[in-house]
């Protein structure tokens, strides 16, 4: 691919990633909290922020399925955004990291951007992977009825 048209796409990426991360901030503030800190309790669902209005985080009004879904997989979504910012910056920062890092240094620039974005994408994924496992097990709960994140 055209390195021009390459750096447009990368820097795309780090702008729709920011956007994501404006839009979470933005709902969290507005929900007061997210579903993956709230619970399930009562055929009802509530969101929980830390540090909006107490130290230890406050329940939220009761809220819909559908926002405590949208909640939820947002939350998730934060995880493969981080992963691609960061992965879209260091690739357009490898020429620069390439020429500050020469070899005389302990490790090379191409190595240095290379683990670096293998450790991106092992912790980012792990999180992702968590996160889900988390939204299911939730789920899985509300499911049989029973009472989620108390």
């Amino acid at each position: 691919m055209e390195r021009r048209k390459r750096n447009i796409i990368l820097l795309w990426i780090i702008i729709l990633g920011l956007a994501n991360f404006a839009a979470y901030t933005l709902v969290y503030w507005y929900l007061q909290g997210d579903a993956s800190n709230g619970k399930f309790e009562n055929d009802t669902y509530y969101l929980r922020g830390h540090f909006i209005h107490h130290r230890a985080g406050q329940l939220s009004e009761p809220v819909s399925r559908a926002t405590w879904l949208y909640s939820f997989v947002h939350s998730i979504s934060i995880w493969p955004t981080i992963a691609a910012v960061l992965v879209s910056m260091a690739i357009l920062a490898r020429p620069h990291i390439i020429a500050t890092m020469s070899s005389d240094s302990m490790v090379r620039g191409n190595t240095f951007v290379t683990v670096f974005i293998t450790v991106v994408v092992f912790l980012t994924g792990a999180s992702t992977f968590y996160f889900v496992m988390n939204f299911i097990h939730a789920l899985q709960t509300i499911a049989r009825g029973e009472p989620y994140g108390v």
